[in-house]
């Protein structure tokens, strides 16, 4: 974990400023299939990075505890809290998702939000079943960009594919969503569609987010960047990169 940290301790701004929230429909999906009320419930978000689904849950009434290896992913969560006039967890602990600090039944559910194909999955899930209250709830839940929708947004990943030899990801023939369902004995899944408007340099600046971008050498990142920048720019003249995307959530009871 310690080197999972380290690959997003240098992301941290570019994943705070670049990745997307998540749809309502969503969070209307997550109560339905958990039987979990997010308003009053306690949740222990996994791999929390920089806030973006803790903020969404304690939004909507949730008491977050939100938990993630990386300090600097709970800087700018931390940060956030603050900027927003309010506070985005009712705590923020570093640690590792598969040995969660935490007392036995003190959870209504826990979360991993583009978090969970980073742990291992036996631990993880024996660690989130400890810490879950009777009638809790396990769910994962990943954005993902639906290439199956735009070509351009099929050119962009095939060429990640051919640039990043770390990628992983739906322009590889034997990629697949993380297996987190195979880890319930009851599960749920919903493939939830939605559309993202970005910016051009918010599109470019989640792509630097991922860790096969970040494992690259910077000066290739760098060239890389510039010839999305330059290919969005004259296929998106108006500066708003609309992106189809789709949520995949599995919930385990």
């Amino acid at each position: 974990m310690r080197e999972l940290a380290r690959v997003f301790d240098g992301v941290a701004d570019a994943y705070d400023a670049g990745r997307p929230s998540y749809p309502d429909e969503l969070f209307a999906a997550l109560a339905e299939v958990s039987g979990v009320d997010l308003a009053g419930a306690t949740t222990v978000d996994v791999g929390a990075g920089t806030g973006i689904l803790t903020r969404a849950l304690r939004a909507r009434g949730s008491r977050v505890v939100a938990v993630d290896p990386s300090a600097e992913m709970l800087t700018r969560l931390v940060s956030r809290s603050g900027e927003e006039g309010g506070t985005a967890a009712s705590a923020a602990v570093r640690a590792d998702g598969n040995a969660l600090p935490l007392a036995d039944g003190v959870a209504d559910l826990v979360t991993y939000a583009q978090s969970w194909h980073w742990l291992d999955p036996v631990a993880s899930i024996a660690e989130a079943r400890r810490v879950l209250r009777p009638g809790g709830a396990i769910a994962g839940c990943w954005n993902l960009t639906d290439a199956r929708q735009a070509e351009w947004l099929a050119a962009h990943e095939a060429l990640l594919a051919e640039e990043c030899p770390a990628y992983w990801g739906q322009a590889l023939e034997e990629w697949s969503v993380p297996p987190i369902a195979e880890a319930f004995e009851v599960v749920a899944e919903r493939w939830i569609p939605w559309t993202r408007l970005a910016g051009i340099e918010e599109f470019l600046l989640g792509m630097r987010s991922h860790s096969y971008m970040a494992e690259l050498p910077p000066q290739a990142a760098d060239a890389l960047v510039e010839r999305r920048r330059a290919e969005l720019r004259r296929t998106f003249p108006g500066g708003v990169v609309s992106v189809p995307m789709r949520v995949y959530l599995a919930v385990g009871r």
